[in-house]
């Protein structure tokens, strides 16, 4: 008799400090394609704005800075290194389309042992790898 085991906690969605809402939907759902899950009005000209690629996976919780500290912190999260990673199963296509959305690219692609990546900025600074695993990976 196997015993099903306990589903496990997972990462639902991380927080991504943004200028303006607007802005953050403008660029992850018009530029990227992602879908708008959630944008509700929390009062006090707070929103709890959801957006993720299509299909399965992580939420970006676009989150307007509030305070000095955080509008500092946009663009630079993660200390200036690749802080989010964005998977396709057709680089070239994804890479075309990017570009086509005005998004701005910091290196050409290369290919590595984990797949072919490249990196990219959006609008605020954050930097993202855009990457088609290598088969066998996940």
């Amino acid at each position: 008799m196997s015993r099903q085991r306990p589903s496990l906690p997972r990462i639902a969605s991380v927080a991504l400090l943004v200028p303006d809402y607007q802005a953050g939907i403008d660029f992850y759902c018009g530029a990227l394609g992602f879908e708008l899950l959630e944008d509700a009005d929390l009062g006090a000209g707070r929103r709890w704005v959801l957006v993720a690629p299509r299909g399965d996976g992580c939420a970006l919780l676009l989150a307007k800075a509030a305070t000095p500290e955080q509008s500092e912190a946009i663009g630079n999260q993660t200390g200036g290194r690749v802080g989010f990673f964005l998977h396709t199963d057709d680089f070239v296509r994804d890479h075309a389309a990017m570009l086509a959305a005005g998004v701005q690219f910091q290196e050409t692609p290369r290919q590595e042992r984990y797949g072919r990546v490249a990196v990219f900025a959006d609008p605020f600074g954050n930097r993202w790898d855009l990457i088609e695993p290598a088969a066998g990976l996940p």
